[in-house]
């Protein structure tokens, strides 16, 4: 047994159902391997007496899992109707353009992930923008050069 293992089977006691431990554990894994690779989703599986199919469904539902290896830094933008009628495309444009990526990619140095998101709970202050889990309101494509640039600074 692993020490993941060990945590997860402690998490999964506090529930009377042990499948409902299933995003707590996802959660712990996350953390332990970086993202849900194959592995770490069999892991789970095996720690909840469950099927890996039955993880990765959960996984690939929910936008707080990633199921490939992320950059350091991590540029996620609400996609949601909100933000989309404030320009939100135009701010991925305009990430796109300064990464050289597209959205759900990470730049070849492994740095910068970019993601689009279904909400970021800031529906009045559009395009919000969450940049290693820090929230930017109001963001336009004019402030995406400064964001990056603050991120290759903190390589």
């Amino acid at each position: 047994m692993t020490e993941l293992h060990d945590e997860i089977r402690a998490v999964a006691e506090r529930y009377p159902d042990q499948r409902s431990a299933v995003i707590p554990a996802l959660r712990l894994a996350q953390e332990h391997y970086g993202y849900l690779p194959p592995e770490a989703i069999r892991e789970v599986a095996a720690a909840l007496d469950t099927t890996p199919a039955v993880c990765h469904q959960i996984a690939s539902f929910y936008d707080m899992f990633q199921l490939k290896p992320t950059g350091k830094h991590t540029i996620e933008l609400c996609s949601n109707a909100p933000c989309a009628l404030v320009g939100a495309e135009k701010v991925l444009e305009a990430f796109e353009r300064e990464l050289e990526i597209g959205a759900g990619e990470t730049t070849p140095d492994g740095l910068i992930t970019l993601r689009t998101v279904e909400c970021l709970g800031g529906c009045g202050r559009g395009t919000v923008v969450a940049v290693d889990h820090r929230y930017r309101e109001s963001v336009k494509p004019e402030d995406v050069l400064g964001i990056v640039e603050e991120l290759r600074r903190e390589r």
